[in-house]
């Protein structure tokens, strides 16, 4: 076998490596439960949800919405962050126990601010302003 012909052997397996690993990553299909839902519930339209639709202590990932993740930290309290993992570009898979989660690698952030609580990831979600008004809950 020729140097070239190794080299593109070589180079070619590469390639398909390389595809593989980010397309594990860019998976951005919703498996995830009532948590990662794309839906708005009962809300109007050009809302994101409602008040109801956001559990405390929990969230809802709005692929279709922005790509944002709406979050209820504490009673009352709704926060809203972009639903792109900072490590690599994945979507978050869920919000549970005050965390957001990303399966992807791991990286687990804060619902109430967006920070990293575990990496990979070592920077935390953008916040994105929210408008709450009555029971509904759109983007500012």
């Amino acid at each position: 076998m020729s140097d070239t012909t190794r080299r593109a052997v070589l180079a070619g397996a590469a390639g398909i490596t390389a595809v593989t690993v980010l397309a594990a990553c860019g998976d951005d299909s919703d498996d995830s439960g009532s948590t990662g839902d794309s839906s708005t519930g009962g809300a109007a339209a050009g809302v994101l949800a409602t008040k109801a639709d956001i559990p405390v202590g929990g969230g809802k990932i709005f692929k279709d919405g922005g790509g944002v993740v709406v979050t209820q930290p504490e009673a009352g309290k709704f926060k809203a962050f972009s639903s792109i993992c900072t490590h690599q570009s994945c979507v978050v898979s869920d919000v549970a126990a005050g965390a957001i989660n990303c399966r992807c690698h791991g990286s687990v952030f804060s619902a109430a601010d967006g920070s990293v609580k575990n990496g990979p990831a070592t920077k935390g979600l953008a916040e994105k302003a929210l408008k709450v008004e009555g029971d509904n809950i759109s983007l500012a």
